[in-house]
């Protein structure tokens, strides 16, 4: 058994079927989120656009059972209790030996795929709330990560700060934004989540509309893409980090969820090459005190992981303190319910003061756990 608390932080509720019927503004409930029923599976739907299957955001625990069951399609009747109900949810913390948690979307995730940005913002204003009603249970076990749309900043804004009115412990934004963050025009945006101290993440998933993106289908892992998936979060805080964004806002946190870690060494190298011995980066504006691009992701980049045993070999060149533990449950590729023997699995040639950091603590420091 092992002898470290353990927080994940990535795990997700599973929106419930009336929750944006009720819950959304009057003005967008003809074209907010609903479910619908079609060839026997239930698929969620948006001011037209099909944006994502009820399967892999279910199925906890299969596997290992009979992985040959997995499957894209579902319905919300299987979907288990524990992403419905907070009691449930705690219950199912309790037989993987998680402490705590933090809490993600499951279909708002690919919700960001909405072309119209006041939908969007309806729509994540609604899941905001029933967020922070479904955390009140378990304050000290249950956190609650929003869902803001940064189409608008200033509109961006104001929601981060009304989730933080709300209780929720950071906020969720598109890691395939319309306008690059490197853009001026996101810093009030940045500066209100270092005032706030609000940790932002960049998860798997949230790709931004844009034009000529194909909407006309249900979001698959594409084999193709899947491996090579966390270039997006790589543009956003390459983008970030030459634009200066982590030296006007040094507080200012930014997570890149659910992609694995292995790929930091080699890209916080590429970062720090490119500074010191290309022509172009040498000949770029310098930044304060000698610092790298490397300081910077050190200073200001978390990183969530699942299952990244190599990753743990390299702990040392991202930065033992940056790494946190996530299980994904109710997901498919979840760890749950066996979280602490996976640990342990990849876990088995770090220290024990290591490992309790990334099991937990680095979690606990960043989110307010106690």
């Amino acid at each position: 058994m092992t002898d470290y608390r353990v927080i994940s932080s990535d795990s997700h509720i599973v929106e419930p079927k009336n929750l944006w019927a009720e819950r959304i503004d009057a003005r967008f409930k003809e074209r907010g989120p609903r479910l619908l029923h079609e060839d026997g599976q239930d698929q969620w739907i948006c001011d037209g656009l099909r944006f994502g299957a009820i399967g892999i955001n279910q199925q906890a625990g299969l596997r290992f059972e009979n992985p040959e069951a997995l499957t894209t399609g579902g319905s919300m009747e299987t979907v288990p209790l524990g992403g419905l109900d907070p009691h449930e949810h705690v219950k199912d913390m309790d037989v993987d030996g998680v402490a705590a948690g933090l809490l993600y979307p499951s279909q708002g995730l690919t919700l960001f795929r909405v072309p119209a940005t006041d939908v969007l913002s309806a729509s994540f204003r609604a899941y905001n709330d029933y967020l922070a009603e479904f955390c009140q249970p378990y304050p000290d076990r249950l956190k609650g990560i929003a869902m803001i749309n940064l189409d608008a900043v200033a509109d961006g804004v104001e929601e981060l700060q009304r989730a933080a009115g709300l209780g929720l412990a950071g906020a969720m934004i598109s890691v395939n934004p319309i306008l690059p963050y490197s853009h001026s025009a996101y810093d009030p945006f940045w500066a209100a989540a270092q005032d706030l101290d609000m940790p932002l993440s960049l998860h798997v998933g949230t790709s931004r509309w844009k034009p000529g993106m194909d909407t006309g289908g249900v979001v698959l892992q594409n084999p193709v893409d899947f491996p090579n998936r966390e270039y997006d979060p790589r543009q956003c805080i390459n983008g970030m980090t030459f634009a200066g964004v982590f030296e006007r806002y040094p507080k200012l946190k930014v997570g890149v969820v659910e992609f694995e870690v292995s790929w930091a060494p080699y890209f916080m190298n590429r970062m720090d090459n490119f500074y010191q011995e290309r022509a172009v980066g040498v000949q770029g504006a310098r930044f304060k005190d000698d610092m790298l691009p490397s300081d910077f992701f050190r200073r200001n980049v978390f990183l969530g992981f699942q299952e990244d045993a190599l990753g743990m070999q390299l702990r040392h060149h991202i930065g033992v303190e940056n790494l946190l533990w996530g299980s994904d449950y109710p997901h498919a590729e979840s760890t749950f319910p066996k979280s602490r023997e996976i640990l342990e699995e990849i876990f088995k040639d770090v220290p024990g003061e290591e490992k309790a950091l990334i099991a937990g603590e680095n979690t606990a420091r960043l989110y307010g756990f106690d």
